[in-house]
C-alpha cells in the first residue's frame, strides 16, 4: 500500500455553537487525487481548514507524514503542505511574479533577499503554468481562470508536495475548469481538494469521501460513490450514472422537473 500522507481520525469542530464537522477520518495516500464532495454546508471546507491549520480542532488528531501536524512550525509544514482557495483576491496591487515569488517565503529567513535561484524557480513556475508573458501583468487586471493559475504556480515555486484545494474552479468556466485539474494532475503531487462538481470529482479523483451534515457518510473510488441511489440520498436529485465510452469514468446525468 502506498505512503500515507495525511491521517484524520475523528476530528470534530464547531463555530461558536454550531458543530460543523463531527468525528470525520479519512487518509490520503502519497500521489493520490483525493476528493471531499457533498451539499453546499456539509464541512468540505471547514475540515480543508482544519488540515491547513486556518482553524484547530476541537477534537480528534491530524498526522502528516506520520507526524501530528499541529507541533510542526508553520514554516515547516509551509514547505511541504500549499493552499489553493476559493477566493483569488489580493488586499494590494501586486505584479503576478511578485505572487508566485511569494511562494519562496518559507524558505527564506525574514530578511532574506531573493536570489538567482529563487527567480529561477519562479520563472519555472510560470512557465509550467503557461504564465511566463504575464510575469509583469497586474494580478488584479487577469480573469479569474488566469488568478488561479497564478496561485497554483505559486505553491509549485513554494515546492510544496501536499496540495489542498478548496473548489478552486466553483467560478469559472468548464475551460478553465479542465486546464486548472488537468494542471494539478500533471504536477505528479499528492492532492486532497473539496469540489463541487460530481462529473469533475469522477474524472479527476482517485477516491472521493462523501460529507453530510458534517460527517463521512461514504468514501471510495467514484463509479462505486457516485451511483444514483447514493446522490438522490446526499443531494436529493434524481439522476443516471454510466460509464463514460471516451473517457471510462462515471458520468452522471441530472433528470430535470424533479422539483414543483
Amino acid at each position: 500500500m502506498a505512503e500515507t500522507r495525511l491521517h484524520l481520525e475523528n476530528i470534530s469542530f464547531s463555530y461558536i455553537d454550531k458543530k460543523a464537522i463531527h468525528d470525520v477520518s479519512l487518509d490520503v495516500h502519497k500521489g493520490e487525487f483525493v476528493g471531499l464532495i457533498g451539499p453546499n454546508g456539509s464541512g468540505k471546507s471547514t475540515v480543508l481548514k482544519n488540515v491547513y491549520r486556518a482553524l484547530i480542532p476541537d477534537a480528534g488528531n491530524v498526522l502528516f507524514d506520520g507526524k501530528d501536524l499541529f507541533t510542526m512550525s508553520y514554516r515547516e509544514a509551509a514547505r511541504k503542505i500549499g493552499v489553493v482557495g476559493q477566493e483569488n483576491e489580493a488586499p494590494f496591487d501586486f505584479l503576478v511574479e511578485e505572487i508566485v515569488a511569494m511562494g519562496r517565503s518559507p524558505h527564506k529567513k525574514l530578511f532574506d533577499i531573493d536570489t538567482k535561484e529563487d527567480a529561477a524557480i519562479v520563472h519555472h513556475a510560470l512557465e509550467h503554468m503557461g504564465m511566463q508573458d504575464m510575469a509583469k501583468r497586474n494580478y488584479r487586471a487577469l480573469s479569474g481562470g488566469e488568478k488561479q493559475r497564478v496561485l497554483i504556480a505559486r505553491v509549485i515555486a513554494q515546492e510544496a508536495d501536499f496540495l489542498i484545494l478548496d473548489e478552486p474552479t466553483n467560478h469559472l468556466d468548464i475551460s478553465y475548469q479542465l486546464q486548472i485539474f488537468d494542471f494539478v494532475r500533471r504536477l505528479g503531487v499528492t492532492v486532497l481538494s473539496a469540489i463541487h462538481d460530481l462529473n469533475m470529482a469522477a474524472l479527476y479523483c482517485d477516491r472521493v469521501y462523501v460529507l453530510k451534515e458534517g460527517k463521512v457518510v461514504l468514501s471510495g473510488i467514484p463509479k462505486d460513490v457516485l451511483t444514483p441511489q447514493s446522490i438522490y440520498d446526499i443531494y436529493g436529485v434524481r439522476c443516471e450514472a454510466a460509464l463514460h465510452p471516451v473517457t471510462g469514468k462515471i458520468h452522471i446525468t441530472y433528470i430535470p422537473g424533479q422539483f414543483t
